[in-house]
């Protein structure tokens, strides 16, 4: 069992950065693939971001590349999504997600567990 509770988000003006952390519990975590999602008001959950359980593999959506960062800290049980030049259309709730598959994956039906979400808004 792996339980994940986000905590970062909040209100920024467009090009402002955040920095969105994932803790989660449980002894499997340095073992699986974490990520990251998104959901805009009135769409689907989207993929953003994946890290591989060593941390060396990572893959993101086209529209956060060059932007996002992912990252992973296994001592601390901690995923990271740092989040820069935010723009008005990055608004949505941000979901962490861990997977007990291999390697960086892209899909929802992909991962084990979900946290509850953080509310990010990017005003512009």
């Amino acid at each position: 069992q792996v339980q994940l509770v986000e905590s970062g988000g909040g209100l920024v003006q467009a090009g402002g950065s955040l920095r969105l952390s994932c803790a989660a519990s449980g002894r499997t975590f340095s073992s699986g693939t974490m990520g990251w999602f998104r959901q805009a008001p009135g769409k689907e959950r989207v993929f953003v971001a994946s890290i591989s359980w060593r941390g060396s593999s990572t893959s993101y959506a086209d529209s956060v590349k060059g932007r996002f960062t992912i990252s992973r800290d296994n001592d601390k049980n901690t995923v990271y999504l740092q989040m820069d030049s935010l723009r008005p259309e990055d608004t949505a709730v941000y979901y962490c997600a861990y997977s007990r598959g291999i390697g960086t994956i892209r899909t929802i039906r992909g991962y084990d567990y979900w946290g509850q979400g953080t509310q990010v808004t990017v005003s512009s």
